[in-house]
């Protein structure tokens, strides 16, 4: 029932800040240490921001400009202290310590087929696919994405996820096709699921400590995340992570940063430029993805961004210095138009600081 009514008006401000009260779940404790704080330098916004921000309700906003806060506040009741979910912007989480991973060696190559490490997945529809694939979202498994659909694959496995059963054991069920792996993108959530199963099979040990170990916690947090788990305790990394907005705000600038952020190289700089430009099959003119990051379709140099559903994004402009983050509620982020007033948001609040 708490899932069935998660979006609702009445409930998704409040849901969306305390997500743990309705799944199951981890709390990544990240080892005791203050947190590298965030330098304030308040600049003027653009008059803009303010019907923006209350027509795709957002709820949280930071802004840094050059690693420091230019702009910060906080709408519909909610503070600076809740954590946060993340939805799919987890998934650029994931892609982050997947490149940590495979810089140590502990994968050797992303042209490896998913079943070298996770041979479950033989009689899968993953079968043959390889994990450049499911990083580009183009495994080509069919699977249908659509949130409004009670019957959707994406909602199924959310009552999955909700009921305490198995993630991996949904994936392994996954049979049907629409084409070749690599021929064709489409934006698939259970891929970044499998991604997952690869970087457990290849080190034997759970998302959650490998992010607390290699990411989280060189990144000097603010608060310990928590991340929504199956009945097994498998994470939900493609959009579990519950965080402050000021921590979404610390990978983007991260990344800014070509993977270096308090002074430790954490991300292989290569890492960083290889997943944020255009790789997958996507169609001419259409928005692009990389390895689970996106695109605008006419992206400047160095213009990317991590997306989740209902208005959250942590925005990157390198040229520019400038991070962006947001977490929404915004009930309308479908409607025709919604995206395209984000991203012109962010432009604008880019030029506005330049």
């Amino acid at each position: 029932m708490a899932v069935n009514s998660l979006f609702e008006q009445e409930n998704i401000v409040d849901n969306f800040s305390n997500m743990d009260a309705v799944f199951f779940n981890a709390v990544l404790d990240i080892p005791d240490g203050p947190p590298t704080p965030l330098p304030v330098d308040q600049r003027d916004m653009p008059d803009m921001m303010e019907n923006w921000i209350t027509e795709r309700s957002v709820t949280g906003i930071v802004v840094l400009k050059d690693g420091n806060v230019a702009y910060e506040d906080y709408f519909l009741d909610t503070s600076p202290d809740d954590l946060r979910i993340s939805w799919s912007i987890a998934k650029s989480f994931l892609s982050a310590l997947f490149g940590i991973l495979l810089d140590e060696g502990e994968i050797e190559s992303i042209d490896d087929q998913v079943t070298k490490y996770v041979p479950e997945l033989a009689e899968s529809a993953y079968n043959g696919v390889t994990i450049r694939n499911v990083l580009n979202m183009a495994s080509g498994v069919e699977f249908d994405e659509d949130y409004l659909d009670f019957n959707s694959d994406i909602n199924k496995m959310g009552r999955v996820l909700a009921l305490g059963g198995s993630m991996d054991g949904f994936a392994t069920k996954i049979t049907g096709t629409i084409g070749e792996p690599g021929g064709k993108w489409q934006y698939v959530s259970i891929d970044t699921h499998v991604l997952g199963m690869v970087m457990r099979g290849a080190t034997g040990r759970s998302i959650p400590d490998l992010m607390v170990e290699k990411l989280l916690t060189p990144m000097g947090l603010e608060a310990d995340p928590i991340l929504l788990t199956d009945g097994d305790g498998v994470g939900f990394v493609l959009g579990g992570l519950n965080l402050r907005t000021r921590d979404y705000a610390r990978l983007g600038q991260m990344y800014l940063q070509d993977g270096m952020y308090n002074d430790l190289q954490i991300v292989p700089a290569e890492w960083v430029l290889q997943s944020t430009q255009p790789s997958a099959p996507t169609q001419e003119g259409a928005i692009q993805y990389g390895f689970q990051w996106w695109m605008p379709s006419d992206a400047t140099q160095f213009e990317y961004f991590a997306r989740g559903i209902y208005g959250q994004y942590i925005y990157v402009n390198k040229l520019a210095g400038v991070v962006i983050a947001v977490n929404s509620a915004d009930r309308a982020f479908r409607e025709d138009g919604s995206f395209e007033q984000n991203i012109a948001a962010f432009r604008s609040i880019a030029a506005a600081l330049n």
